[in-house]
């Protein structure tokens, strides 16, 4: 995991997003309305967003979008080459090879130090440049079928909505893609930020990369899962105190099989996970915001100690507490 210093010594961060003919407009605006729109209210990093052709750019061009409309682009290869950070939303739904001059690039890219980043079938030109050789991946679960026989040297996991490697990530499908840019943007430079687009967007702040691509039940259908939202409202408000599991199943008024049932319905994880996601996720928030002791915040967010924390965080993060506050409000 790659954590940026404070905002405060942020330079500018040029974005590169990959363009296109037949591209979604839904896929290529993505990281445009996540990166490029101006969200006020609040200190925000500042990033230079750029639109760019998949091949070099002669002169300003149309791409067409496989919804009916054209839009021009005046960047291209070489605007890329130079990003701090290239995206690539998506490609195309025939998996056609990716131009030479691409693959070119996004090593090239790469190599000087560039994050790469690959939303849902954006995957697969990461894969093809060979930025993914003997690491896992994800993408699209639809198309994992015929990414892992493509690519049988990558570890493909198919029930993840992201997966981060620092210099590379990939993402699940669609919607997916604003988990992975919220992801970004809240390891770079802080829950506050993720959770302040997240916002303006309207969408939920942060999903786990661990989580589940789809859930067979998305939608709360029965008086069961209307409880059972109430007791995940529950669960965040008291994250500091003792929750087992069949007290929980108690409070929703169901068997405990029966809640577990539901919970990985409407959630997409285990209650377990959920539980530890939460209480990491407000552990970071604390460790960003505040000087308070790790034993602490420890106690606040149900760890119970500081040694319990630090193991988790560690595990998770592959970092300490302590290095992920210092990098967030620079002391390092």
């Amino acid at each position: 995991m790659q954590i940026s210093k404070s905002m405060n010594t942020i330079n500018t961060v040029n974005i590169a997003v990959l363009a296109f003919d037949g591209i979604s407009p839904f896929h290529l605006s993505v990281p445009c309305m996540v990166f490029g729109e101006h969200h006020g209210g609040m200190a925000m990093p500042i990033f230079d967003l750029k639109v760019c052709l998949d091949q070099p750019a002669r002169a300003q061009r149309e791409v067409r979008t496989n919804a009916g409309f054209s839009i021009r682009v005046r960047h291209g290869l070489s605007t890329l080459i130079k990003a701090d950070m290239v995206i690539v939303p998506s490609w195309h739904d025939d998996l056609r090879p990716a131009p030479p001059a691409l693959l070119k690039a996004l090593r090239q890219a790469h190599q000087r130090g560039a994050r790469i980043i690959g939303l849902c079938l954006g995957a697969f030109v990461l894969a093809e440049a060979g930025l993914l050789d003997q690491r896992c991946a994800t993408t699209h679960w639809a198309l994992c079928k015929s990414f892992s026989e493509r690519y049988p040297q990558i570890s493909l996991d198919p029930n993840v909505l992201y997966v981060d490697h620092g210099d590379v990530i990939t993402s699940a499908g669609t919607a997916a893609g604003i988990d992975c840019c919220l992801h970004i943007l809240r390891t770079e430079y802080g829950a506050d930020v993720a959770a302040h687009v997240a916002r303006r967007l309207v969408v939920a702040p942060h999903r786990q990369g661990g989580q589940a691509q789809y859930i067979e039940q998305p939608v709360p259908a029965l008086a069961a899962d209307d409880r059972l939202s109430k007791v995940l409202e529950w669960m965040l408000a008291h994250l500091a105190e003792p929750q087992q599991l069949d007290q929980l199943a108690q409070r929703a008024l169901m068997s405990r099989r029966s809640f577990t049932r539901h919970f990985q319905q409407q959630t997409g994880t285990t209650v377990g996970k959920w539980l530890l996601n939460q209480r990491l996720a407000q552990a970071q928030r604390q460790l960003e915001t505040s000087n308070r002791a790790i034993d602490d915040i420890a106690a606040d967010t149900g760890f119970g100690t500081g040694l319990l924390l630090r193991r988790y965080f560690a595990r998770e993060f592959s970092i300490s507490p302590s290095a992920y506050r210092r990098a967030f409000q620079g002391n390092a």
